[in-house]
């Protein structure tokens, strides 16, 4: 049964596929303490769906088994590489954003990597689908199934440790042996049991390069997280104003950050994801943060449909381009900063604000 649904999982594209109990994750305990302490921000959810995280009978009654499943988003060729990039640029998308014009000197934006591909989430719901339909049919008539990429109430990466999937790293990711820290995860919970494997064993040995590469020291300690500091959260799951004294360190990055992924030694073992090869978005690497200031709504949406950047909205987009220009941006920019300056946005307008001072404090004036 299990060699079958291995079998189905490579065909639809799935670089790994492992298989744990439905018991209750170990790190339940440390969640709770974790939301107790405000480390996780505005994320409300978190806190609304810890039960049924700490308890996966509230999420499928009569549940058994977890099919655990690991994608690579790694672009071909990166793994040998990606490590020597260094903390600050190291995950671009492999390539930065152009189109300032030859009188522009400023340094370009950087997006996550998981963003210059379509939003993983309608990519891999279909293949998700098709593989849970295959365990009902071997589990039998009375067999029920739910998968999840990234949106049910589980504890996916504590679940993906215990299946053998990869171990969580010391900056609180799963790294997979065999694919690095470039994966997508994605879960079938089911009511048919299926043998388990092994677990994996933490790898990380003395290495804290991780740590190291954090650029707003949101790894507070190994395996320790403060999302608030966190450069991915201010970017894209923050609502509001990003603090203030924090806007320096996110640098130029305009959506996510991945220097805690790409310090890992383990990348050199990664390799391109036969999945998400076909739904690389090009484009979404050059993009010209001047012209995005401009961007209306309806345009936004236009733009970036079916893409990860959705998320952000375009009041927290244009805010991250905002903090990525007053970072790094020169005179140059003024003109685009002083039109967001007018917007109605109040946020638009705090962040356009923020970047002329910065400027002209650079310049000297």
């Amino acid at each position: 049964m299990k060699e079958a649904i291995r079998q189905h999982a490579r065909e639809l594209g799935f670089d790994d596929c492992r298989f744990t109990t439905a018991q209750p994750p170990q790190s339940a305990a440390r969640l709770e303490q974790w939301l107790a302490t405000g480390q996780h921000g505005e994320m409300a959810y978190m806190e609304r769906t810890a039960r049924k995280r700490a308890d996966l009978q509230q999420v499928l009654p009569g549940a058994r088994s977890i099919i655990t499943l690991a994608v690579s988003y790694a672009p071909n060729g990166e793994g040998s590489r990606i490590e020597d990039r260094g903390a600050g640029h190291a995950a671009d998308c492999g390539a930065r954003t152009a189109g300032f014009g030859a009188e522009a000197t400023q340094r370009p934006g950087v997006m996550a990597r998981f963003a210059c591909y379509a939003d993983y989430h309608q990519v891999l719901g279909p293949p998700l689908q098709q593989l849970a339909a295959l365990v009902n049919q071997l589990g039998g008539a009375h067999t029920r199934s739910l998968w999840y990429v990234d949106t049910g109430s589980l504890l996916e990466r504590d679940l993906a440790q215990r299946a053998g999937l990869g171990f969580i790293g010391k900056n609180t990711n799963l790294i997979s042996r065999h694919l690095g820290n470039w994966i997508f995860l994605c879960e079938i919970i089911t009511t048919f049991e299926l043998e388990p494997d092994a677990p994996e064993r933490n790898r990380c040995g003395s290495c804290t390069r991780c740590i190291a590469a954090c650029p707003t020291a949101a790894i507070t300690a190994p395996f320790q997280l403060d999302a608030r500091l966190c450069i991915s959260y201010l970017t894209i799951e923050l609502r509001g104003p990003i603090p203030a004294n924090l806007r320096p360190g996110i640098g130029d990055r305009i959506f996510g950050c991945d220097d805690c992924l790409a310090a890992c030694p383990w990348n050199r073992f990664a390799r391109e994801g036969r999945l998400m090869k076909t739904h690389a978005r090009p484009h979404l690497t050059t993009l010209d943060l001047r012209e995005l200031l401009a961007l209306d709504d309806p345009e936004f949406k236009r733009r970036f449909a079916g893409t990860p950047l959705l998320r952000a909205r375009r009041t927290g987009l244009l805010r991250n381009v905002c903090v990525a220009l007053g970072n790094t941006g020169d005179e140059t920019h003024l003109t685009a900063l002083q039109s967001a300056a007018t917007n109605p946005d109040p946020i638009i307008m705090e962040h356009a604000a923020w970047a002329i001072g910065q400027i002209q404090n650079r310049r000297g004036n």
